[in-house]
Parts: structure tokens; sequence; C-alpha cells
């Protein structure tokens, strides 16, 4: 199995395997299937539904659709979910990290590198090669604070969120595992002829047969394809498939074909690359030395402070700007991890002494490799 980052989605249905409260032994097998992914060197996130479900059989409550007792029941259940995770978690030697999210947490500039440099520190903690204890972030949308109704507040469903988390996470992979085969070329709860279709293009949405999000879930087919597009814009494989298959989740990650894949309509650095050169707004400039144009052009290192030589603002963290090279020349450009007048007091200087100079570190690099497209 080749290493590789993976998220994993579980909707509500499958947890609870059609009843009404979460089943431990599904939720065991998922887990046991994580620890196996994990062992063979991959990164594994899971965004997880079942919140509501596990606040609603905590406190014996009948299922509704009312927003209100939602949130309460999901307030409840949140903390039921990540204790039942953690327990399974810990019989593998695993540690189980919370994250709640909503969309406003992502598209605020500095919230969004917030949420991504703690996955990352997640992840990086969960590696391996370290002999450290492995960490899984589970991540949710933040439902006492976010739901349809809020305006522009709330993902609406986890499965658009599991495409929000795989590109925030540059996945080579995301997996999402329900009750349903994959996507069919029309309803099978309809048309018992149905076929499942095993390679969908990008515009499968239009295929799509909307399936209902009836019962516990939010999601429905149509939510899970619009998700599956969206992620393969920004570099990622998506695969649909049947939660209860036997080790869907290993066999999905070893390349076996099984559920509806999509393939993955650029490389992730063409996609941010792409994205990033085709913003015009950049917001200031840093020019870098000699040695910092080697290790950015030749190398594929990060944009550290011992390399700037000058720093040109306004611009505050999360900003696009321009890198420049000694002769002016525009190098680059790439998201900057500090605001203008933090980089003016860092430059020049070691990483080791940010701390030390700012009171405060987000990290080694002014701009990480990932997040630089070079001109």
């Amino acid at each position: 199995m080749s290493p590789q980052r993976i998220v994993v989605k579980f909707g509500t249905k499958l947890l609870c395997g059609g009843g009404e409260q979460l089943d431990h032994v599904i939720m065991a097998d998922l887990i046991d299937q994580v620890a196996t992914l994990h062992r063979g060197g991959a990164q594994v996130a899971i965004v997880s539904s079942g919140a509501v479900a596990a606040g609603r059989a905590r406190v014996g409550a009948a299922p509704t659709r009312d927003i209100q007792r939602r949130q309460v029941l999901a307030a409840i259940g949140q903390g039921q979910l990540i204790e039942r995770y953690d327990r399974l978690l810990r019989e593998h030697g695993l540690i189980a990290a919370q994250a709640l999210l909503t969309r406003a947490d992502l598209a605020d500039r500095a919230g969004y590198l917030n949420a991504r440099n703690t996955l990352e520190g997640l992840l990086a903690a969960g590696g391996t090669d370290r002999g450290a204890r492995g960490v899984i972030p589970i991540i949710n949308e933040n439902d006492v604070v976010a739901h349809e109704e809020l305006r522009g507040g709330a993902f609406g469903e986890n499965d658009s969120l599991s495409a929000l988390v795989a590109n925030l996470l540059d996945a080579d992979l995301l997996v999402m595992l329900s009750d349903v085969a994959g996507l069919y070329d029309r309803d099978p709860a309809t048309y018992p002829e149905a076929r499942l279709i095993a390679v969908a293009e990008a515009d499968a949405a239009r295929q799509a047969q909307t399936t209902g999000a009836a019962g516990q879930g939010r999601g429905g087919m149509r939510a899970k394809v619009e998700a599956a597009t969206r992620a393969t814009a920004a570099g990622t494989t998506v695969v649909i498939a049947h939660g209860e298959e036997p080790q869907a989740l290993v066999r999905i990650a070893r390349g076996e074909s099984l559920g509806t894949r999509f393939p993955a309509r650029a490389t992730r650095l063409e996609s941010r690359k792409r994205w990033l050169l085709s913003d015009v707004s950049t917001t200031g400039e840093i020019t870098v030395d000699a040695g910092a144009v080697e290790a950015l052009r030749r190398q594929g290192r990060s944009l550290l402070p011992a390399g700037i030589v000058a720093v040109r603002g306004p611009f505050e963290r999360g900003d696009i700007v321009e890198v420049r090279d000694p002769d002016g020349a525009r190098l680059g450009v790439g998201i900057s991890d500090y605001t203008s007048d933090d980089v003016e007091r860092i430059r020049g200087r070691r990483s080791s002494e940010i701390t030390t100079t700012l009171g405060y570190a987000y990290g080694d690099e002014v701009i990480h490799r990932n997040n630089l497209a070079l001109a």
C-alpha cells in the first residue's frame, strides 16, 4: 500500500446501520480499516456525520426536523460521537482529535490557514515514521452554530464538507462511504435494471438521480456527486461506495475498482498553481536573495525568513503576495503565513528566531511550498 493522504467520509445511515443509533460493530470495522491504512503509511482524516443520531440516542428522543432541536441533539451527541471514536481508535494505539468547522471558518483567510495548519499538524503528529502514536482527525460540521437556514454559515451536509476538507489538506483520495453502492445511470430504487457507473466523468452531476435525503442523513446522491465534482477539480480523486462492503476502504485505497470513481481532473499542484497565478489581487511584495531563489526554483523548498531582504505591504496573514528576485523580476506568487509587519521584523532571521522575535509563530515558513506558484 503506497503512502497517501486520504479523507474518508462516514454518513449517518452507514454509522447507524440503517437503524436509529450508532452501530458499534460497523464503527469498529470502519476504524479497523482506518488503522490498517495508517499502519501502511497513509495519513487519514475522517469526516463524520452521526452527532444528531448519537444525541438522540443519549436522551431517548424521537427523530425530528426541527432545526433548533437538532442543534441541541448535536451538542449532546458530539461528545458521545468523539468518545466512541476515541475508544475504538485507542484499541489500535491511535488517538482521536476532534475538529468542528463551518463554512465561515474557511471563508476567512486567517481561519482557513488556522484550520489547515492545525489539521496538518495533527496529521504530522500521526506519522508512523517518527514512532509517535498516531493522531486521527475527526471532522464534523459545527451544527451548534451552523445550519442550512443561516446565511452562508453551513455546509448543509457533510458531503460538501468532505470535499472542502480534501481541498484544505491537498488529499490524494476522498472516499465517501454511505449506504449506497455508488452512482447509477438511473435511480435503482425505481429501476431494478439500473447500472452502476464504475468511472464517472466530471459532468456526472447531470446523470445523478436524486435518491433523496429522507431519514437520518442530509446527503443524497446529488449532493455526493456535486461534492465529488468540486474535489476532482482541485486535484483529488473521489470514490463513492457502500461502506458495508467488506474492507471497502482498504480495497479502494489499494486501487481496487469498487463503487464509482471520479478521477482527478488536474494534479493538486496544477490546480493550486493555476489558482494562485490567475489571482491579480496581490496585496504586497516580498523580495528574496539569490540563495532563496535557488532554494525555491531548483530545490522546491518553502520560503524561509532568512532569505527575505525586503517587504512591501501592507498585507495580512493569508493574503496572496508577489515574490521577486534581487533584480526585481517576478519570481512567483504565494500565500503568506505572516503579516507584512511580521515579515519585516523576521526577515533575514533564522526560523528558530521567529518565536523570540514576534512572541508567537505560525510555522517555520513565511510561504509554504504548497502555497507557492513560481511564474
